[in-house]
Parts: C-alpha cells; structure tokens; sequence
C-alpha cells in the first residue's frame, strides 16, 4: 500500500509499505476512503513528540471501509462505512469502565497518563495511523461506529477528533448560562469549541487568534468575537477590560504545545524543545479568567514540563481541566447535533490533497497558507 512515512522533523514522505495483516482475533482492516490532518499531527511533523520514529505513519483522523475481520468481531462485518475515534482503547479496564477511554490502561506500555492513539508516536503506543491505504484498527468491536447513512464522509471525518475534541473543550469548561466563554486558537478544534459553548448556554463567546483568516472564520462559523492578539500590547489587559475588569468566567486553550505569542517562549519550546510545548496560550488563559473561574485546556502538550503559571492559577482559585477526548463518549450526542444541523463539521473542510500530494499538504497547513483550515487527505485519488 501506499503510505505517508516520517523521515524526521519536518520531513515526510510517501512510500510503498506492507498492508497491515490481522494481529489479534478482534482487529480490523479498514480501507481509507478518507482522512485529515491535525493541528496535533504538526507536532510530530515539526519534532516536537519525543520517540516519534522514523517509518511511522501518521494520521489519528480517518473514516474507511471495513476490509477484513477477526475471528472474534462481532460488530462489524466486511463492507461496513465506519467512522473510527483516535482513541484506541480496550472498552474493559479501570479507566475504560468509567468512559476515560484515552486513558486506556491496556493499550499503551507508556500508559501512565494516555492511552493508545493512531499514528502519534511511542509514546502513545506505537500504532500506525490512517494517512494511508490501509489502517489496523484493534479493539474493533469497542473503538468504531458504523456511519449512518446520511451522515457524509466530510461530516463523519471530522467527528475523529476535531469536533469531539472542541466540543469536549466546551464540556470541560462547565459553562452555565449567561457565561461568558474566552477560546485562544482559531483552528477547527477552537472554532468547535466556540460554537459548543452557545449550545452549552454561554452568553458571550470570544475568540482569540492572530490570522484574520482564522478569526474571519470565527466570526461566520462560530458567531463569536475576535480579537487579534498581535493587534494589543497585551491581550490579557484587553481581556480584563471588556469584561468589566473581572475576566472571563471560562477560558478554552484549543492551542497547546505551538502556541506563538512570545518570541523567547516560542523558541525554546518549539525550535530548542526545551519544554514540553509552548505555556503561553494555557498562560493567557489562566490570566484571563476571573477569579475561581474555569480553565479547560484541549491543545496538546508533550510529557515534559511547561513553564505554567500554576501558582497564578492556585491563588486566583481557578478550576483547572484537562484530558485528551474520549471520543466515542461524545458520538451519541454529536450525532443527533449533527443531523439536526447545530453544527455542521464539513464547513471547516478548506482543502483536499491526494496521499501521494500529502507533504504539501503538511506544508500548506503547517505554514498556514493559502486560507487553510482543515485539509483532507485522499488515499485514491490519482
């Protein structure tokens, strides 16, 4: 099969590999019909994940068609269009019981905080991801969902991690009405989050970014408020005025590790790699909540340590939460969210590359050009 394959930081290529065989009697094969780069994925790209590997195939967001079965599956047959969330998880451990499905104990030989995920390095399990022909799908009687019939591939791709994901962020930020909710990052896990939030009742929902493109976005998919943060001295001042000088009641990090901002921050996290991703955006949000307000972080971080500000967030007596999406927790609501037009996750979709164009597409979204928000990756297209 044909495959997109790490060849270090900034390097990605696509090359002939093995189709993925069955390992365990409850694997899947599932043919790619569709796929997606993340924000997160631009992590590894940009080496910023340690024990990511030469040879590895990314990709945590991908839709496909069940190929071939193991002994054991019982939930899906060949043939079936299904919709895999980027958790891989066992669906009967400790955590699992308890729907902390990326924190899957038996999944990850690194699993003392994550569980598996496809396509993000070791230290996540080692598993391959979907931006090829062909994905191993274990666990695949607990992990994929059949797609209903009128729900379209753009929509269902999006529900692997990125509107789980932003929704999620507007979960953990126990917004009640009235609230008003403060979202750093315009890319799609920020906008979803921002849309959530209305439909969490917030009362005012702002969103905070430095691309007028992304914040353009923000404004006809999410309705929310933007500000530019490159536009002020200082974003969190500006913050704390438009809220009557108290701060937000909610604020969202759907950034994480490559947040840029500050000039000496930015290089040591994401050109030295002294930290384990950016603080400023999570850093932005504790200041810009009010006191014993809400912080909800989605954006992801690398293990080692950032420099947060926690003793501002102790003092200032704020509620601090956090975890990578359980997604399949979410897929019964999202579902019905979806169908009845709340959100509508294709409209995020901005570009569409073939597998074999997938390093440009890497390209184009890491150095934000051409108005890119979500691109696609299409295994067959010529």
């Amino acid at each position: 099969m044909r495959a997109m394959v790490y060849r270090g930081p900034y390097k990605i290529r696509v090359e002939e590999k093995d189709i993925p065989a069955i390992e365990h009697p409850n694997d899947a094969i599932v043919r790619v019909t569709l796929a997606a780069i993340c924000g997160s994925d631009l992590h590894l790209f940009h080496g910023m994940m340690p024990d990511t590997r030469i040879g590895h195939t990314f990709g945590h967001e991908f839709i496909g068609v069940v190929e071939q079965v193991g002994s054991s599956v019982q939930n899906l047959a060949v043939g079936d269009r299904v919709v895999v969330p980027f958790n891989i998880f066992c669906g009967s451990c400790w955590f699992c019981a308890r729907g902390l499905y990326s924190n899957c104990h038996n999944v990850n030989p690194n699993a003392t905080a994550v569980g598996g995920i496809y396509g993000y390095s070791h230290t996540t399990g080692g598993y391959d991801g979907g931006q090829a022909q062909y994905v191993r799908v274990p666990f695949a009687d607990v992990g994929p969902a059949l797609i209903p019939d009128w729900m379209s591939d753009e929509d269902a791709v999006l529900l692997t991690d990125a509107v789980p994901t932003g929704y999620f962020g507007a979960q953990l930020g126990e917004i009640v009405e009235g609230d008003t909710v403060v979202v750093f990052g315009a890319g799609p896990v920020g906008l979803v989050a921002a849309q959530s939030s209305w439909l969490m009742g917030a009362g005012r929902v702002i969103v905070i970014d430095h691309l007028d493109y992304r914040l353009e976005k923000a404004r006809t998919f999410a309705h929310a408020e933007t500000y530019n943060f490159a536009e002020y001295d200082d974003i969190v001042v500006e913050m704390k005025k438009t809220t009557d000088h108290l701060g937000a009641d909610v604020a969202i990090d759907a950034v994480g590790a490559e947040a840029d901002g500050n000039l000496l921050q930015h290089v040591t996290t994401a050109k030295f790699k002294l930290q384990g991703g950016s603080p400023i955006a999570l850093n932005w949000a504790i200041d810009s909540v009010r006191k014993g307000g809400t912080v909800a972080v989605v954006g992801a971080y690398g293990p080692i340590f950032s420099a947060v500000k926690f003793g501002d967030a102790l003092n200032k007596g704020l509620t601090l939460r956090m975890n990578q999406t359980p997604v399949k927790r979410q897929w019964p609501r999202l579902f019905e969210h979806v169908r009845n037009g709340y959100l509508k996750p294709s409209e995020l979709v901005t570009h569409r590359f073939p597998l074999e164009d997938i390093a440009e597409g890497y390209h184009v979204f890491s150095a934000k050009l051409d108005g890119c928000i979500k691109p696609l990756v299409v295994p067959s297209a010529a």
